[in-house]
């Protein structure tokens, strides 16, 4: 089993495949693209665990694809890869939001501890639910699927699936924004602010088919946060 997926974007043909056999090698699945604009198409799916990123690269920087990272999965780690090595080019990639900074060139032993090091950092994901059954849906997490009473079937993607989960393990609790940034999103959300939490909602919303004027299931709790809706018999 990998011990992750990684994404390199790198425009250098043998910089990029250099890093994807290595890190192959070290046990870890790997895709790759070779340019900013296609690193962050391949970057806002499902299943990527940490980016590996160049700064200087045609059609979108590096700077500009680790933006609108941010905006859209602002917990998905990356670190830079880069030729700028000064200072202020450290200093400011970092402030924009990346993980780590490595200056090439580099070793793979400084590589490695690099990426192992920020993925430690990563908040373990919620589990302690396997499967729900509410207002007539059953949710089963493992699948990532919602199976409704007329027989059809919905796809959670992975980050759908964890809000919900996280909101069943603490079932007839609102849980705040800001604990499910943190727990879900990895993100510290002391002076953030940001939308991602409710258009998460949203989407879930509408994959449970739960109206938002009368919702079922994920039930907003006014100055709070969201819950999942108590089971009518005070169960779990």
């Amino acid at each position: 089993m990998p011990l992750g997926t990684l994404l390199v974007v790198e425009d250098d043909t043998a910089i990029r495949r250099g890093l994807v056999d290595a890190l192959t090698f070290n046990g870890y699945k790997v895709r790759e693209a070779e340019d900013g604009k296609a690193g962050l198409e391949q970057a806002m799916a499902e299943g990527i665990d940490l980016v590996l990123l160049d700064i200087l690269m045609p059609r979108m920087d590096g700077l500009q694809v680790l933006a609108e990272l941010r905006r859209a999965k602002p917990a998905l780690p990356v670190i830079f890869l880069t030729a700028r090595g000064q200072e202020e080019d450290r200093v400011k990639g970092l402030r924009s939001g990346a993980d780590d900074y490595i200056v090439k060139p580099f070793s793979l032993g400084e590589l490695m501890a690099r990426v192992e090091a920020v993925l430690r950092r990563l908040p373990e994901r919620p589990t302690g639910v396997a499967r729900l059954g509410i207002a007539g849906r059953t949710i089963d997490f493992e699948r990532r699927e919602i199976a409704h009473e007329d027989g059809t079937t919905e796809s959670l993607s992975e980050r759908e699936a964890e809000v919900l989960a996280y909101l069943a393990t603490n079932r007839g609790r609102a849980v705040a924004r800001e604990e499910l940034l943190s727990r879900v999103w990895g993100v510290d959300p002391r002076g953030v602010t940001t939308r991602t939490v409710d258009m998460a909602v949203a989407r879930l919303r509408v994959q449970l088919r739960d109206h938002p004027d009368d919702p079922r299931v994920i039930l907003t709790v006014r100055g709070k946060g969201y819950m999942i809706a108590p089971s009518k018999d005070g169960g779990p």
